[in-house]
């Protein structure tokens, strides 16, 4: 309520005076903190990651190439949703990957890129994208 007088109630107090606009703001990891993240759970068990395109380290974008055997499967990107939360959002094997980051670097020039060989690859994108 931003009512600025007590004995009016906030509707008319948004007439006379409009409230500031109260921005959602946020906390997140720093994109560098994450990678490390998931470098480690990947290595810890038993997998292969590594960091194939470094970006900002504070508000990279990440992009993760999800694989297991060494075949590719996903590509998650963390993505700013609607409710101002990030988002991992799964997308489709990418077949050419050199297009793929050429379009990506230009929208985005500090957006990170890792790959993740993992034994269950499959359960790890279904948390992630349902974790949100």
């Amino acid at each position: 309520m931003c009512a600025g007088y007590g004995h009016l109630p906030a509707i008319v107090d948004r007439a006379v005076r409009p409230c500031r606009l109260r921005l959602r703001l946020n906390a997140r990891l720093a994109t560098q903190l994450e990678v490390a993240g998931l470098l480690r759970q990947a290595q810890s068990g038993g997998g292969f990651a590594a960091v194939i395109r470094r970006g900002d380290p504070d508000r990279g974008d990440l992009v993760v190439q999800v694989s297991e055997r060494g075949q590719p499967l996903a590509t998650l990107e963390r993505r700013l949703a609607a409710d101002f939360g990030y988002r991992w959002v799964r997308s489709d094997r990418i077949e050419d990957l050199a297009h793929f980051l050429e379009n990506r670097e230009r929208m985005d020039p500090d957006f990170w890129l890792i790959e993740l060989d993992i034994a269950d690859a499959e359960r790890f994108v279904a948390e992630m994208t349902a974790m949100g």
